[in-house]
């Protein structure tokens, strides 16, 4: 900064040459010069007490900015690897912690204590981890300098104020900028208990398999004892008419269940012929409390109510039903353009209830590509986005390690395991949960597509006309997303800083976008948004992060403009559910909502004609106009995470209606999908115990994010941002399977019978 500063007191330990012994006597000069006028001093020359420092006990010193201490450190048999740690109960002023080899000068002064070995700011703690292999002499010295301004720390830089008659070049006087500092040497882990880390990291994920295939097995013993009992009760021995008439609930079993969760079967389930009701006349009726539902009529069934017989929504016997597109309220045959089906379709979409069968009259194959290519596209930009991020976060740990600047990357330096190259091995192992349940959410997937094709060959008419339409491409992206998000998580905890935290929260975004999707896809199967629009919206999504991470801090210009786009963004979306994509975004919208306002609000004071649909969307519009508000009151400086939060509270909202509408409908939920949500919640709440203890923040200086580090909690390996990435990523594969069997209770139901909302 241009300024000189003055000392009463100026002392330098004197560095020993290697090739000097320490019985021979050795010359030196000591030259002193200063910019002050007529100065007396005097020189003392003394013996370094506790020059070699021991390990695991703790040393007590003093420094100053023109004091600068160091000492040294041998390391003893045995031990290939040390943690350096060095504490002092007061922040300021700023200090410097190097690790040099046992080389002549000792870099130890403010300007020149970063030109070799490695080195960290110092505000209460740093934590250096040292390897032998890096030191030929095996030994070190350990390098303590106070830095003259405490703005690299944090702190402010302060105004030094001038006397009347002073010069602009008279020395500042700091007063006593003196600290008080503790150092420690102890031997970190060994390569045993990496080892026994890495295999512990395996077993618990793979344990998830070895469950997986136990219930597999158990289901398809389930299913051989089911078939072996079918054919018992078709035999000829027995009465067939009786035997036909068995209701299936009867078998404890649903009559089309060989894709269920974890199903490794072979897929062929009992043939449909002859199938009645399963629920019999004691099950809850599907419809809306205190309300008379009415069925849709077709060419070949009047009008008549629903809630006649409790068992009309499932399936009756459908052995000679047409295929699926016949089940419409509306038969495609009756047109001859298709201006008149689109028509008719936005007529149906006017009805007070919608049934699955009205959103799911385009062709199956049609369909399948459609959704397929969400899988296509995101394993596409899971390429082209890791590739750059793997060549530059190897790019930072590079620089790390030739500079030897630990203040790049924000570890949590007591319990940063390095492995080769890698500083925080620990850090990286512990994203393998990610990558091996997303590659077994992928799987299950697989299977599942395998038994739902093999029904469809077989025509079972459980497959063909019942359930929540089955579209697999969706799952497959989650998988993939899920994977990515633990590959580019290793990436980003490689080095972690403010510069690439997107790395670990893009795929985030994907997973929260993708699990929207798949909700509104489960009821919505013809009018969900295609793959490249999706796409196109998460990547304005990650673009506004970037924005907003370069930019956003302290910008008000910013945080209005993205407060205006978030709330025009939630009311398009509510308009979007609440009449399920049957509305045009062009001029006219103004005209429009005038009209409605005048006939509903000021002519006539009508209800909404979906009252638990506005409800809930009046709540999700609420919620999201209140994160606007705090983004552009508070303004975080952490703009990545409070996007995701958004993201996040939104998908966790739609979630909640749609589990609310589902109950509404007089629908159920069965057993497994039950224990995953609750599994799952559990989890999560464990979870995010441990992501907020924050062991680190770029928020802050390195060295004042060193304040929060803590030391591992687990096999002396494993910090509690690593638990946090344990326990995460088996809540999210648990969410992605409560996604997976959430509608399993509707496989026996035909789809004109099963509501839209």
């Amino acid at each position: 900064y241009q300024r000189k500063y003055a000392y009463q007191e100026v002392s330098r330990t004197l560095c020993q040459p290697q090739t000097k012994a320490e019985v021979e006597t050795q010359h030196f000069y000591v030259d002193v010069s200063t910019l002050s006028l007529n100065t007396s001093y005097q020189l003392r020359v003394t013996h370094v007490e506790n020059f070699v420092l021991r390990t695991n006990e703790r040393f007590s010193f003093n420094a100053t900015a023109a004091q600068p201490q160091y000492f040294k450190y041998e390391f003893p048999q045995g031990v290939d690897s040390v943690i350096v740690k060095v504490t002092s109960a007061m922040a300021f002023p700023c200090s410097v912690i190097s690790i040099q080899d046992i080389l002549c000068p000792v870099y130890d002064l403010d300007n020149n204590v970063a030109f070799i070995g490695m080195y960290q700011t110092m505000t209460k703690k740093a934590a250096i981890t040292v390897q032998k292999k890096d030191f030929p002499s095996n030994s070190f010295y350990v390098v303590v300098v106070v830095k003259t301004e405490d703005e690299v720390c944090g702190g402010a830089l302060p105004y030094y104020p001038l006397s009347k008659n002073a010069s602009p070049e008279e020395p500042v006087d700091q007063h006593n900028r003196q600290k008080m500092l503790e150092v420690m040497v102890s031997p970190t882990i060994t390569s045993e208990a990496y080892v026994s880390s890495v295999l512990f990291c395996l077993g618990i994920f793979l344990s998830f398999y070895v469950l997986t295939l136990l219930i597999a097995c158990w289901e398809s013993c389930r299913q051989q004892k089911r078939k072996g009992l079918l054919a018992a009760m078709d035999s000829p021995s027995l009465d067939t008419g009786r035997a036909r008439s068995t209701p299936d609930s009867f078998l404890g079993h649903a009559p089309y269940d060989s894709y269920g969760y974890g199903s490794f079967g072979n897929g062929s389930s009992g043939s449909a012929e002859g199938v009645t009701d399963s629920m019999g006349s004691a099950e809850v009726p599907y419809g809306y409390a205190g309300q008379e539902q009415f069925k849709r009529r077709t060419p070949s069934a009047p009008m008549r109510p629903l809630s006649i017989a409790m068992g009309e929504r499932l399936l009756e016997n459908v052995t000679g039903r047409p295929r699926l597109d016949s089940l419409s309220s509306v038969e495609e045959d009756d047109y001859d353009t298709l201006a008149d089906i689109n028509y008719d379709k936005n007529v149906i979409r006017t009805k007070q209830y919608l049934c699955v069968a009205d959103l799911a009259r385009k062709d199956k194959r049609v369909l399948r590509k459609k959704y397929q290519i969400y899988f296509w596209n995101i394993a596409t930009i899971a390429v082209f986005y890791a590739l750059p991020v793997i060549q530059l976060v190897i790019t930072y740990q590079t620089v790390v390690n030739v500079t030897g600047n630990q203040d790049i990357c924000y570890y949590n330096f007591l319990c940063a395991h390095p492995l080769g190259n890698l500083s925080a091995f620990n850090n990286i192992l512990s994203n393998l949960g990610y990558v091996l349940l997303g590659l077994l959410f992928l799987l299950i997937i697989l299977q599942r597509e395998i038994n739902y094709n093999r029904a469809l060959l077989r025509n079972d008419a459980h497959a063909l006309e019942c359930g929540i339409p089955k579209h697999f491409g969706l799952f497959y992206a989650m998988g993939t997303a899920l994977m990515m998000e633990g590959l580019l998580s290793a990436c980003y905890h490689v080095c972690p800083n403010y510069t690439n935290f997107q790395f670990d929260t893009s795929f985030m975004y994907m997973i929260a976008g993708l699990c929207m999707l798949k909700l509104y896809q489960k009821r919505h199967p013809d009018i969900n948004a295609s793959a490249y629009s999706a796409y196109a919206c998460l990547a304005l999504v990650i673009f506004f992060s970037v924005v907003g991470v370069v930019f956003g801090k302290g910008n008000t210009a910013f945080w209005i403009v993205f407060s205006v786009i978030h709330i025009v963004a939630t009311l398009l979306l509510s308009t979007q559910l609440y009449y399920m994509g049957r509305w045009k975004l062009d001029s006219g919208i103004p005209r429009r909502i005038l009209h409605v306002l005048y006939t509903d609000c000021v002519r006539q004071c009508s209800g909404p004609m979906y009252v638990d649909r506005m409800v809930l969307l009046v709540m999700g519009n609420i919620i999201n106009w209140s994160l606007a508000a705090y983004g552009l009151i508070v303004r975080p400086n952490d703009f990545a995470s409070y996007l995701l939060a958004i993201g996040i509270c939104n998908l966790l909202l739609y979630f909640a209606f749609y589990i609310i509408m589902k109950l509404r409908s007089g629908e159920r939920i069965k057993l497994i999908p039950l224990l995953c949500i609750v599994g799952t919640s559990v989890v999560w709440g464990f979870a995010l115990f441990f992501f907020f203890q924050g062991l680190s923040t770029w928020q802050k200086t390195p060295a004042e994010s060193r304040e929060h580090n803590r030391d591992c909690i687990l096999l002396d390996f494993f910090d509690d941002h690593d638990i946090w990435h344990f326990l995460s990523s088996i809540a999210m594969f648990g969410s992605f399977l409560v996604l997976l069997t959430l509608d399993d209770d509707l496989d026996c139901v035909q789809r004109d019978k099963i509501y839209v909302f």
